[in-house]
């Protein structure tokens, strides 16, 4: 009797601890985040077959317990192969990006589970070529600026980790332009009301931890 009041007492302090443990940020944290992205197709009909990948890191630093700033960077390469004119011919491309991000939690959804809403600004460049039968030809840069607000998602599966889910940017704005002389700068504007009803074939997987 005695061992089966120790054992319950032992479950039930376990029980009470887990349920008293706080999900969250707090001001002076600090977070490291990464999405990472792949995918790969193989048109048989048009004979073409495109493969992408994309990272993305970023940190932040929490200056109030809802409210964090911080830096990102993404890489990204994409490779699109046409083998079916008689000669292989491949389209290449690296970009790289790097800014800034600021980054707002506005519902909790029990204790685990937390919503934000995201702007984010930063540098943008792309570089290519094309490769003809093993002859390469390089492509002119492309630089630019990127600007876009969206929202997210955090699931906390320890106090320290977080499996995070950035939707597609709802609102985006971009300018670039080809480095040659007499070039001029392209802009965009777009809003994505889409992403609602389309979310898990638009956004990105990822993991936040928290210091």
């Amino acid at each position: 009797m005695k061992k089966l009041l120790l054992t319950m007492t032992a479950v039930a302090g376990l029980a009470l601890a887990s349920n008293a443990q706080e999900f969250g940020f707090d001001k002076g944290n600090f977070i490291v985040e990464g999405n990472l992205g792949f995918n790969t197709q193989d048109n048989k009909n048009a004979e073409i077959k495109t493969t992408n990948f994309n990272f993305n890191p970023q940190v932040g630093y929490f200056v109030t317990d809802k409210i964090a700033v911080g830096i990102f960077a993404k890489v990204g390469t994409s490779n699109e192969d046409n083998y079916g004119e008689g000669v292989d011919i491949q389209e290449k491309a690296s970009t790289f990006d790097i800014g800034a991000f600021g980054r707002y939690y506005f519902l909790e959804l029990g204790s685990r589970f937390k919503t934000y809403a995201e702007v984010a600004a930063g540098y943008e460049s792309e570089n290519g070529e094309t490769v003809t039968a093993g002859s390469s030809v390089k492509d002119p840069k492309i630089s630019g600026f990127g600007a876009n607000a969206g929202i997210g998602a955090q699931f906390f599966l320890t106090d320290k980790i977080a499996v995070n889910y950035k939707f597609a940017n709802v609102i985006g704005f971009n300018s670039s332009k080809v480095d040659v002389d007499g070039a001029k700068a392209t802009t965009g504007f777009n809003v994505n009301l889409n992403s609602f009803e389309n979310f898990f074939n638009s956004g990105q997987f990822g993991l936040t931890f928290k210091f």
